[in-house]
């Protein structure tokens, strides 16, 4: 069926700033040249259209299918609800892809894990990030039958798929995400938890450890616990399970690798255990998934379902139409993806699993004057998912009356408890919504916010003061706002030592960083109780946070009834060199006469990067830039046809250059010492005259990786802060992942 043709009438999109470049940068269709051909309200009709399109599937869909297009296209520009970004990129174009949850299945052979490997190559080419279990690999030094060797272990191959994935952009924007899990009770257990020891290991990979109900006994009851091989079922060890726990929270404290999943509640809420159990989970950790099996996802904004005039402030009635327009919407979504593998295909449409969540919470808080860290602000949140949930239900029994349940139905724990039936095995989801909630103008998911106001970058230098519009509202009510105070906010994000402000404003605008950890707990667990799937979230800590602060989160999570959980203390990095201001020092980072000790990363066995020929006076410097994580790991200069003193010269700038970026020094301090540096025999280069080779390895970094920057510094509260590898600003780390508000970019896909 031809594309419903575009109504004459249909109103423009009206968007923020913010959401332009996003759209420009990551959604837009764009020609050969990389521009834009694609306006944005093309892109949300191809969407709307696409999508509306799959009613001809079902009897007398087709006559409703030009109606049923422009309520989506409503419903999307609206920006009450949103699908994942591959539906965005992707309906109404060749590639079809529209999920952006897999989990692919590691068997315990060569063939199985290099056909994981392929599958993933796929996935991640079509837009969507991948889940594994290593779980079923044999231990390290194990016998390998068939050849009478050893085997290599489950970490050897994580690294296998980790270098695949770095030559894999995903979907042509962006780098592919992962999750890598392990059970507790694999004999390689030790190392696997030891992984990201070294920074910029398995950067393309989050890693959760599969915890079980058995192991956590252990732990609370301090005993050992039973390493078991996946391969011959035997116990191989035994290990004290206090240690191991431990052990995961200190690695959690040094870097945030690895967090943890509940691998028994995961598969207690299994709806289909007939069709096998949940290993892993997507990236981030909010979608366990069957191998094969992928879910697609979107987000209402609860920002705009406020009403003062209603039941708790909240437009009841609203929200519960969005509901059922999306579940339709995303069901829909099933019909039309294109998935990458066969296998693929015949699990998504077995269970029909979607996932339906939200975005703006905090904002929504911040409306009805209900501080994120209260009573009633966790009780707000059970209530609003509760609803969710029980509508999305509702909407799914609507469903499977007029298009039949989903196919497993019969199998499911709905069938033996006499419930539904059904069209989708699954409907809510909490996921991560960084791009989405840029393109809807409202906070991220469930999380807090992560600043009142700051300071963006914007064209020729010049600097615009973004602030929360609720913040900024409540304080001209209150006579207090000015210009001033906002810059002043903008340093730090947040209000709570400005006295000088009314006390009720500082107790509803609270940021993520002002909220104590068992609220952050509190909030994720009320989200839980009401959700199919899991739930994105991080509890942010400041790095003054010890190690036995991260103990008692993970086992408050586990008592609270989370199905799992990621921490962040804030500069915990290890290239995160401690600078001045608070006075906090990270531990690991601090020698012991209390200087500040700089961590020198290892180099790894594989890297790539490019190389640049560059003119200069004394001939042609070849200049080669390794990369780890798109960003400069090592260069090596070299220069033909010279005396052996100027190679000497050359290839000692290349060794100091990388050893300093090797140690966490930033790019632009790198080129603010190297650029400018005069020489014997200047020369021009593409109209730039460059005067000695440090001034060419400083023209060529800054091109490459500061090229227009004019942002502000990065060294907030005394941490060197991570920045953007695409337009420079802060990373924020929140819902799992580190994201950029500028410009949409994230980690994790």
């Amino acid at each position: 069926m031809p594309q419903i043709p575009m109504p004459a009438d249909l109103p423009e999109v009206v968007l923020n700033d913010n959401a332009k470049v996003v759209l420009a940068r990551r959604y837009l269709r764009k020609g050969p040249d990389g521009k834009p051909y694609e306006l944005p309200k093309e892109l949300f009709w191809r969407v709307a259209s696409k999508i509306a399109e799959q009613e001809a599937n079902f009897k007398g869909g087709k006559a409703k299918a030009a109606a049923r297009a422009r309520e989506y296209y409503e419903l999307l520009t609206s920006f009450k609800f949103l699908p994942n970004s591959p539906t965005l990129m992707n309906a109404g174009t060749d590639l079809g892809q529209l999920a952006a949850c897999f989990v692919l299945p590691v068997g315990d052979s060569i063939e199985e894990i290099f056909d994981a490997v392929k599958h993933a190559a796929l996935i991640h080419k079509s837009g969507g990030g991948t889940g594994f279990s290593f779980s079923r690999l044999r231990p390290t030094d194990s016998r390998v039958g068939s050849t009478g060797g050893v085997a290599s272990g489950p970490l050897s191959f994580l690294r296998i798929f980790n270098t695949a994935t770095e030559q894999i952009k995903q979907g042509g924007t962006r780098r592919g995400a992962n999750m890598g899990i392990l059970r507790v009770d694999h004999p390689d257990i030790i190392r696997f938890i030891k992984a990201k020891e070294r920074e910029g290991e398995l950067n393309n990979f989050n890693l959760s450890v599969g915890l079980t109900e058995a192991f956590m006994q252990a732990v609370d009851k301090d005993e050992e616990y039973e390493l078991i091989a996946p391969n011959t079922k035997e116990v191989r060890d035994k290990l004290k399970a206090r240690e191991v726990f431990t052990m995961l929270v200190q690695k959690a404290w040094e870097s945030g690798d690895p967090g943890m999943v509940f691998l028994d509640r995961i598969n207690r809420d299994n709806p289909t255990p007939h069709l096998g159990e949940i290993e892993a989970t997507n990236p981030c950790g909010e979608q366990p998934l069957l191998p094969y099996e992928a879910c697609n996802l979107g987000s209402i904004n609860l920002a705009l379902f406020h009403d003062e005039n209603a039941r708790d402030g909240v437009d009841w009635e609203g929200l519960k139409k969005v509901i059922h327009q999306s579940v339709r919407f995303l069901d829909n979504v099933i019909e039309a993806s294109v998935y990458p593998l066969p296998q693929i295909t015949e699990m998504v449409r077995t269970n029909r699993k979607i996932g339906l969540g939200l975005m703006g919470f905090a904002d929504l808080l911040y409306q009805l004057g209900v501080p994120y860290n209260s009573q009633e602000g966790v009780n707000l949140a059970e209530k609003l998912m509760g609803f969710i949930q029980d509508e999305s239900k509702n909407a799914s029994k609507e469903l499977a009356e007029e298009r039949g349940a989903f196919p497993a139905f019969e199998g499911s724990t709905f069938a033996a408890k006499k419930q539904g039936p059904y069209r989708n095995a699954t409907t809510t989801t909490i996921a991560p919504t960084g791009t989405l909630s840029i393109l809807a103008g409202c906070s991220s998911g469930i999380e807090p916010l992560f600043a009142l106001s700051f300071v963006r970058n914007v064209m020729d230098g010049d600097k615009l003061v973004e602030v929360n519009p609720y913040f900024e509202e409540a304080v001209k009510k209150a006579e207090a706002f000015s210009p001033k105070l906002m810059e002043e906010v903008a340093k730090v994000g947040t209000i709570q030592n400005m006295d000088y402000l009314p006390a009720d404003i500082r107790r509803i605008f609270v940021t993520a960083m002002d909220i104590e950890p068992i609220w952050h707990l509190k909030m994720q667990a009320a989200f839980q109780k009401y959700t199919d799937n899991a739930v994105s979230k991080t509890v942010n800590l400041p790095n003054s946070a010890t190690q036995e602060d991260i103990w008692d989160i993970y086992w408050k999570a586990y008592e609270f009834g989370c199905k799992g959980v990621t921490v962040y203390r804030d500069g915990c990095k290890t290239s995160q060199v401690l600078c001045t201001g608070d006075g906090q020092e990270k531990k690991e980072g601090t020698a012991e006469d209390g200087k500040p000790k700089t961590v020198v990363r290892k180099r790894p066995d594989i890297v790539y990067g490019f190389t640049q020929k560059v003119d200069t006076g004394l001939g042609a410097l070849y200049l080669t830039i390794n990369e780890q994580d798109g960003k400069p790991f090592e260069v090596f200069a070299t220069i033909g046809k010279s005396g052996k003193s100027i190679t000497a010269k050359a290839e000692a700038i290349g060794r100091l250059v990388s050893l300093a970026l090797r140690s966490g020094v930033e790019v632009r301090d790198i080129v603010e010492q190297l650029k400018g540096i005069g020489g014997e025999h200047p020369k021009f280069q593409k109209k730039i005259l460059l005067q000695s080779i440090p001034d060419a390895v400083s023209w060529v970094l800054e091109n490459r990786y500061l090229a227009g920057e004019k942002h502000a510094s990065a060294h907030a509260n005394g941490l060197v802060k991570e920045t953007c590898p695409e337009c420079g600003e802060v990373l924020t780390f929140e819902e799992g992942c580190n994201c950029c508000k500028a410009c949409g970019y994230t980690k994790c896909g």
